[in-house]
């Protein structure tokens, strides 16, 4: 029914006036009405329609931890506003939304409450599914997807098999990073400055047998195709290609001394390569065993070793490590200076990395240089400056700059970059060595030693080996009689049920595997799954994915650039190459917004407080003064959050959404502010206040349709609008600028408050009209709750998320007078009006006869004017 057909509350008794019908503003109420129609109607639901243009719209799906924090409520609020936006620009709409719902965080909450993961898990989706609608979000909601029912995870089992057909899945023993306190594996982007991405643990090295993706055989693609995703952030591109550092250069061989066997070594400056003057191994290398053994260094040696091993992988990766090492008590040979130098085992050498052997060249490498003083290792120089000579006992640091080649046998005399290719060349013609590419990224280690995961699709046979699970067995399903204590490494194994198998070789008895899948797989496809959420004979509907793909916006952290975001892109090249996509990349666009942050506070007793916690200055808990800390991204452990639902319960969803979006551009952290808050919800009621008041002189009236002459104050209103129209629509569609977007519409609405509408005429009631219905329609995507009850009341057809966006009118925008800004020796001494494209001499004229300007020039003589036209005149005096 329309608004100006009803009398809700506003007939007095006794007396004909009609008082406005919505004096109260009331969120709550309001909010909850248009959340149950949009539910009703199906608001949201889309289909593929092949004459209209897709926009495939996606956040980064939340783990279903319990409660929404303001991080998810900024990072969806982002998507809300492209989604409303976009479906009134006629697009069709694609915003789904679902559940990264595997992971240790359930499996540890099952221990400590003594309920089921599956349980906790599908509690805590009921109720963030609850708040997300709270907050009015725009989801297509018969899209959801749950990655820990089987009916999503059983294809992470077919892909599985897929890619062991392929070889891109195979199984090795390998030194992997362990979190005993999370009793698992970590992969090399799960850890974090030495600890656990999660507990914060210390994490240490172990050697576990490990399945692996093959994400290595990809890594030139990875890398090259960097350069086609101009919708990317140039920082999340450069993280990308420094993970999988990709380097050119050599590999060379140096035997061993007294040995038929050689030391592989892959450099990126074979310029260097008589420079080199002693070898370093990681650990973990091979041909440590056969170097040490029966010498008189082996006790030595093997001591270092288990101390180095017990620090774990990331931690020998950081910058400020101390370089440490050990003589293994052999030496190898330089290929082209056909020196002995020693061997040593060093703690900053990875295996993982290169071939495991570093040659050392002190004078030439910072971290060379470092452990050569430190172990007093013989250097020499085979570069030197343009400019200058080095000596080696002189050098207080390596020089690791260009130069000419010196000490270097046939190559002295050579500028060091062309002498990279012609070593390289010697090399392969010697057969001592050739040129090689290698790449910092190392396999995808998948295997994780916990239960609420996808199981890894595997029996192991003593007669067959490894056999792969027949497909038609799919899903191998998690059992549901495992106990879980938090003691046990590998739960599975718990479940004599579920391990008992027969083998689909040969029929004899056989076991499973126990280990489950990295939940990074959940996440490296479920963009696909959207298209077709219930399909059950294939993982997706081909022909709907080929409709929707790529995604052209997908919004959500930095911290996702080299482990989410990396394996999406592997994942999707890999479907493409069994012909299951026909795209390259599965995201056109990426948007990586900034975090929410808020000051901490201490107390020298009780540590972190929660602001509930303190009482002005005093802790509540033991009356001790309190310190107020920096501001920092809020977390729970720091205790510096804020609860969405006490903020909605309070001021609104529209109120919330409308703060997290304008305090600060969405790439920027958001520092939260109370008064922030309050000042968004005030400017709502401002804007239900402007239409309450103004209702009568609104009502009934159609909005100004461009047909009459409008002048005075008439037109600036309309120029306002149309200007409002056409700078919220670019900040949104170009820029993601929320902010401005959201202050445009604040100074149109204050311009609308600078008149009195009450009794007007109906040209003017027109354009108020117009303007009015602008403002509703543009602040709807930020705040959609009360902009629909508005327009609602003011007798809209159609709520507006059938509505259309409103466009601009240039000749609106035109404007008949400039204000010329003057400046007088480069200081701005007066504004002066002046008609559009006025020539400069009158312009001149109209500026000398201003009495702020001719209080500056009488009696002065003046030197030059220049003017730019429109703009600024500025007077030279002598």
């Amino acid at each position: 029914m329309r608004f100006i057909e009803k009398l809700e509350e506003g007939q007095e008794k006794g007396n004909n006036m009609v008082v406005p019908m919505f004096f109260k503003y009331e969120p709550l109420k309001i909010e909850e009405k248009w959340q149950a129609l949009w539910e009703r109607e199906g608001a949201f639901k889309v289909v593929e329609e092949e004459s209209r243009a897709k926009y495939y719209l996606l956040e980064m799906f939340p783990y279903p931890s319990g409660k929404i924090h303001m991080g998810h409520v900024r990072n969806y609020s982002i998507g809300d506003v492209l989604a409303r936006f976009l479906r009134m620009r006629g697009y069709n709409l694609f915003h789904p939304m679902g559940w990264d719902a595997f992971g240790l965080p359930a499996e540890n909450a099952a221990i400590q409450n003594n309920v089921h993961p599956a349980k906790w898990t599908y509690d805590n989706i009921a109720n963030m599914k609850r708040q997300l609608k709270n907050l009015g979000f725009s989801y297509d909601w018969d899209r959801e997807i749950m990655t820990c029912a089987h009916e999503y995870y059983k294809w992470n089992q077919w892909f599985f098999l897929k890619m062991y057909e392929k070889g891109l899945a195979y199984r090795k023993r390998s030194s992997v990073n362990w979190c005993s306190k999370c009793s698992t594996v970590l992969a090399n982007e799960q850890v974090e400055g030495g600890l656990c991405w999660r507990c914060e643990n210390e994490v240490e090295e172990r050697e576990l047998e490990q399945w692996f993706l093959k994400i290595t055989d990809y890594a030139d693609e990875l890398v090259e195709s960097c350069d086609r995703l101009s919708g990317w952030p140039e920082r999340v591109l450069v993280m990308q290609k420094n993970w999988i550092g990709k380097s050119i250069g050599a590999e060379v061989e140096f035997p061993v001394v007294d040995s038929d066997e050689s030391i592989s070594v892959f450099t990126t400056r074979p310029d260097t390569l008589y420079g080199a003057t002693f070898m370093s191994l990681a650990p973990e290398h091979p041909m440590v065993e056969d170097l040490i053994g029966g010498r008189e260094q082996e006790p030595k040696v093997r001591e270092f070793i288990n101390r180095i091993n017990k620090e774990g992988v990331s931690k020998r990766m950081e910058a400020v490590l101390e370089k440490e090492g050990v003589f293994t008590g052999s030496y190898c040979i330089n290929p082209l200076s056909g020196e002995e130098i020693p061997v040593y085992v060093a703690n900053f050498v990875l295996m993982e990395y290169g071939t495991g052997a570093v040659m050392a060249v002190p004078t030439h490498d910072q971290r060379d240089f470092e452990f050569a003083r430190e172990y007093n290792l013989p250097m020499a120089v085979v570069i030197s400056p343009f400019n200058e000579k080095l000596d080696a006992e002189g050098m207080e640091e390596a020089y690791e700059g260009d130069g000419i080649m010196v000490n270097s046998g046939q190559f002295n005399g050579m500028n060091n970059r062309d002498a990279m290719k012609a070593i390289v060349d010697y090399l392969e013609d010697k057969g001592m060595g050739k040129g090689a590419i290698s790449y910092r990224l190392r396999d995808w280690g998948i295997s994780r030693q916990r239960y609420w995961g996808c199981p890894i699709p595997v029996i192991y046979c003593d007669k067959c080996d490894i056999v792969p699970v027949p497909y038609e067995e799919l899903p191998v399903m998690l059992p549901e009689d495992v106990k879980l204590t938090g003691g046990k490494i590998l739960p599975l194994e718990d479940s004599d049920e579920f391990i008992r198998a027969r083998c689909p070789g040969c029929g004899g008895e056989a076991r499973r595997e126990t280990d489950t899948m990295d939940t990074f797989v959940d996440s490296s496809w479920y963009f696909l799954r959207y298209a077709s959420p219930n399909e059950v004979d294939v993982p997706f509907d081909k022909g709907k994915v080929r409709y929707w793909m790529p995604v052209d916006q997908y919004i959500g952290g930095i911290e996702h650039a080299v482990m989410h975001l990396l394996y999406a892109r592997f994942f999707t090249k890999v479907l493409r190459d069994m012909d299951l996509l026909t795209i390259d990349e599965p995201f056109k666009n990426l948007l990586t917004q900034g975090m929410v942050c808020k000051g901490i506070t201490r107390c020298s007793k009780d540590g972190y407080l929660h602001p509930d916690e303190v009482d002005g200055l005093v802790c509540k808990r033991c009356g001790r003064d309190v310190e107020r800390g920096p501001v920092e991204k809020m977390s729970k452990s720091k205790k510096n959050t804020v609860d969405p639902d006490r903020i909605i319960e309070r001021y609104g969803a529209d109120t919330t959404r409308l703060f997290t979006l304008f305090a600060a551009p969405p790439e920027r952290d958001l520092e939260w502010s109370n008064e922030g808050v309050e000042g968004s919800y005030r400017f709502l009621c401002r804007v239900w206040r402007l239409v309450n008041e103004n209702f009568e002189t609104l009502r009934g009236v159609e909005p100004f349709d461009g047909s009459n002459n409008l002048d005075g104050y008439l037109k600036e209103i309309h120029r306002i609008t149309h200007r409002t129209i056409k700078k919220v629509t670019e900040d949104i569609e170009n820029r993601f600028h929320f902010n401005t977007a959201i202050s445009a519409i604040m100074e149109m609405v204050n311009a609308l408050y600078q008149h009195k509408w009450s009794k007007v005429d109906s040209l003017s009631a027109s354009v108020f009209r117009e303007a009015v219905e602008s403002v509703i329609i543009l602040l709807s995507p930020f705040a959609p709750h009360i902009c629909e009850e508005i327009w609602e009341r003011l007798g809209g057809d159609v709520p507006l998320f059938r509505s259309k966006w409103p466009s601009y009118s240039e000749d609106a925008l035109k404007v008949d007078e400039v204000l010329v800004v003057v400046q007088i020796n480069g200081k701005v001494r007066a504004k002066v009006s002046v008609p559009v494209d006025t020539a400069e001499k009158d312009v001149k004229e109209a500026v000398l006869a201003d009495s702020k300007v001719r209080r500056w020039v009488e009696d002065k003589n003046i030197k030059n004017v220049i003017y730019v036209m429109n703009k600024l005149m500025n007077i030279v005096l002598e």
